[in-house]
């Protein structure tokens, strides 16, 4: 288990936790730790100690930019890797850059949600 992919972890599970009406638990599996708005997924933590990675939603072609950008940033894992980045610990993942990356997953999913379930603004 590597300092910086637990700092990278925590990170995201912080910034998932700040947001209104966030969720989380392991409904898929008890390696999976699972944060949710309105009943959709967001962010997905896993807690291999040998693959210390988050999974967030992201627009394809700013997916794409960040694949590019960075070594340790991946198409998805679990969900579809169009839509969805993995990052791990590795040069130029900053906490700023982690917390982007959940914020802006939020917003993603939060945006597409009928209006009735959409969380109060932030």
């Amino acid at each position: 288990m590597s300092a910086a992919g637990d700092r990278l972890q925590d990170t995201a599970r912080r910034a998932a936790l700040a947001l209104p009406d966030v969720s989380h638990g392991y409904p898929f599996t008890p390696g999976l730790d699972v944060y949710k708005v309105a009943g959709k997924v967001f962010l997905i933590v896993t807690e291999d100690p040998d693959e210390q990675i988050i999974t967030v939603k992201c627009e394809p072609e700013h997916a794409r930019v960040q694949e590019r950008g960075h070594a340790s940033i991946t198409p998805g894992r679990y969900l579809d890797r169009r839509h969805w980045i993995s990052v791990g610990p590795g040069p130029g993942i900053t906490e700023r850059l982690v917390t982007d990356a959940v914020e802006d997953s939020y917003d993603l999913v939060a945006e597409r949600l009928p209006r009735r379930d959409r969380p109060s603004a932030r």
